[in-house]
């Protein structure tokens, strides 16, 4: 069977490595089929293509779009897409400017609780600024020894009802579902057990998401217990919907998988790879 990692991030949104380096890693833990899947930002794909050449890796075109759904934030991930595609450039861009205004609001909020210097400090670790995230915010939280880890400054400080938390609104599931599709693309929820949704909410996303034109679930993640992911794997076989695999893989020592580190699907799963003809490129 090929190694096939579906979801992981690069320094162009919340990763630790390059496109290059992290096609590179990719290659030394023996996956063939990587996605690329920043967040709202398909800036490294070119990158991660050329590297993806050199180490006789097949790159799938990817991104994990912000989306709002009944006032919960969602990740909707895009696979296959056309990068160039207007609407999907527009709506990407668009998105990363309201990341912006939300890190001022985070920034404000942990102001007021004494920790100050936040936003700048956060932007020393977006680099070049195209993306500033949560993340960004933890890894400046840690250097300044609020927490011992990136994984800890969530729990304590970034989440809802903590003190650095702030709502915001992303896409619409339409709006990023359209995108996707108009792009050539499938739209696979990111992560479904992480949203903590109960049953009937859970169900009304996935019909949604299904009658919009959505193609898939992530099955395997790390945000996922066993029973989870069995669940979802049912989940995916009653609605018809195509069953995904990531790591979300965002660098050394902040990621509870590595690339190339994926159990197998469950039975009775059909891969959303399975029409891909990817053995043959």
């Amino acid at each position: 069977m090929l190694n096939i990692d579906l979801h992981c991030h690069s320094v162009v949104s919340d990763g630790l490595l390059t496109p290059a380096r992290l096609v590179e890693h990719a290659a030394l833990r023996g996956v063939k089929v990587l996605a690329l899947t920043d967040h709202d930002d398909v800036a490294g794909l070119t990158e991660a293509r050329i590297a993806a050449r050199e180490k006789n890796i097949i790159l799938i075109n990817g991104v994990e779009i912000s989306v709002t759904w009944q006032g919960r934030t969602l990740h909707i991930i895009g696979l296959g897409i056309d990068p160039e595609y207007p609407p999907l450039e527009q709506g990407l861009a668009s998105i990363r400017e309201g990341r912006v205004e939300r890190a001022r609001n985070i920034a404000a909020h942990l102001d007021r609780c004494g920790i100050h210097g936040s936003f700048e400090g956060a932007y020393a670790y977006a680099g070049d600024g195209r993306l500033i995230g949560r993340t960004h915010f933890a890894r400046f939280l840690v250097e300044k020894g609020y927490a011992k880890d990136v994984r800890s400054v969530f729990k304590k400080y970034l989440v809802k009802g903590k003190p650095g938390y702030t709502p915001h609104q992303w896409a619409t599931l339409k709006d990023a579902v359209n995108w996707i599709r108009g792009s050539s693309g499938q739209a696979v929820i990111a992560h479904p057990a992480r949203y903590q949704l109960g049953k009937n909410v859970l169900e009304a996303l996935l019909h949604e998401f299904r009658d919009l034109g959505g193609t898939g679930l992530e099955i395997i993640s790390p945000s996922h217990t066993s029973d989870q992911t069995k669940l979802f794997a049912h989940h995916a076989e009653r609605l018809n919907l195509l069953a995904s695999c990531g790591s979300d893989y965002h660098g050394p020592g902040e990621s509870y998988f590595d690339l190339g580190q994926l159990p197998p699907l469950p039975a009775g799963c059909t891969p959303i790879w399975h029409d891909w003809n990817i053995e043959q490129n």
